[in-house]
């Protein structure tokens, strides 16, 4: 029988024990249990992480959103405040605006007044003679000059304030247009950005996305600001009605001190007419009594003149016969009674003659006088003509202020035409 063998041959390598085996079994079962432990923790530790995360994220996402909400909603309330202002800004300018126009206007309708007022002036600055005073009529157009005048300066001033007004409200409105222009310019961006999310296409990681701008402010600044601007604008309206009514009023205390002031000078021309007529009539009566006296002293004078010369006759006949008695010769030549009488008569004659002609240079005087005084008379005559119709053309002229946009309505078209012919009294001279 044969034996068999196996040599066998181990590696040059050391073995270890089975206890050692055991112990390395254990301990990767150890290790492995504890990796998978640990790959648990984390795996767990991760989910935690994501839901936490996704919570935070999510939370934060809303939080941004309802932030982004809320400042719209108070950019939307801001702007609509200012909006208001804005409006109420625009419509006080227009107004204000109208009312300045209406004051101009009534401010270069006082140069046609004033034209009329300087050329009533020059008109009656020509009038001649002993009519060329300061009566009542000169006195009330100068100081119809002088409200004019007066009327000017205030509507002027009215009208620099409202236009300097005008000037702090269109800057006011320019920077509440640019301030309203910047909120709706925000409001968009908010809203654009909040509907954007994750899932959007234009969204990518920004360098430095958490830096401040440039020229930014903060939030208690902002707010500041917004109010500045409302208070801004509050103060500017504030005075805005004021001056509108002040320029309504500084119109119509214009124009009624205008129109009272026509009304007393048209009354004291018409009067003034109306005392000038009078006057006109008084010498036009005074004058046709002088002539009547002027007529009564030529006859007069002519009757003494005749009486003179009867007078002369008389008297040459008494000296004739005195004179040819005083041819008589011898004793005949004797101073009778005759010749006593005769010396007596020529002496009455002569005295007589002496009181004649004393009388017919007096009435010549007298009449001399009288016609002078005439001349007087036509010559004040035709100055009292001439102002009167100065002072007709006068008021012919002050129509001129009835008419245009701001002048005195008249009544009755006729009312001056009417109340020169009620003066008249040409044909009411007191008949002798």
């Amino acid at each position: 029988m044969a034996f068999h063998s196996v040599v066998t041959m181990e590696k040059p390598m050391q073995h270890i024990s089975l206890t050692d085996w055991y112990a390395r079994v254990n301990q990767m079962r150890n290790i492995a249990d504890a990796r998978r432990s640990d790959a648990f923790a984390i795996r767990h530790s991760s989910r935690s992480l994501r839901n936490e995360t996704r919570i935070e994220g999510d939370w934060a996402n809303y939080e941004t959103n309802e932030t982004l909400t809320d400042r719209i909603s108070e950019l939307n309330r801001w702007r609509d405040i200012l909006e208001k202002a804005f409006e109420r800004i625009v419509r006080e300018i227009d107004l204000l605006q109208e009312e300045k126009n209406a004051t101009e206007r009534e401010l270069e309708a006082l140069a046609g007044p004033i034209s009329v007022i300087a050329e009533c002036l020059t008109m009656r600055d020509g009038r001649i003679g002993s009519e060329i005073t300061y009566d009542e009529a000169d006195t009330e157009i100068k100081n119809e000059l002088a409200v004019l005048e007066n009327n000017q300066r205030l509507l002027a001033d009215r009208c620099q304030k409202a236009w300097e007004k005008l000037c702090r409200l269109e800057e006011v409105r320019f920077k509440i247009g640019l301030e309203v222009g910047n909120k709706v310019e925000a409001v968009q961006l908010d809203k654009s950005q909040l509907a954007l999310d994750r899932n959007s296409a234009n969204i990518s990681y920004k360098p430095d996305a958490t830096r401040n701008p440039k020229n930014s402010c903060s939030y208690e600044a902002w707010l500041e600001h917004v109010k500045n601007m409302k208070l801004l604008a509050e103060n500017e309206l504030a005075d805005t009605y004021a001056i509108r009514e002040a320029l309504f009023v500084c119109r119509e205390k214009a124009r009624n001190m205008l129109q009272s002031q026509q009304d007393r000078a048209e009354h004291t021309i018409r009067k003034r007419i109306f005392e000038t007529q009078r006057a006109r009539n008084e010498l036009e009566w005074q004058q046709l009594k002088m002539k009547e006296e002027m007529q009564k002293a030529v006859c007069e004078i002519r009757t003494s003149e005749q009486a003179l010369r009867d007078k002369t006759d008389a008297l040459k006949l008494a000296e004739t016969r005195l004179e040819n008695r005083a041819q008589r010769s011898g004793m005949e030549l004797c101073m009778d009674q005759a010749h006593d009488m005769l010396c007596l008569e020529v002496e009455k004659l002569r005295e007589i003659r002496r009181r004649l002609l004393a009388k017919i240079d007096e009435s010549k005087a007298n009449f001399n006088l009288l016609e002078e005084h005439g001349k007087r008379i036509d010559m004040d005559l035709e100055n009292k003509q001439h102002s009167l119709m100065t002072d007709i053309r006068a008021l012919d002229l002050r129509m001129r202020l009835r008419g245009g946009e701001f002048g005195t309505k008249v009544t009755s078209p006729t009312q001056t035409d009417r109340n020169i012919t009620l003066t008249r009294m040409e044909n009411e001279i007191p008949k002798d």
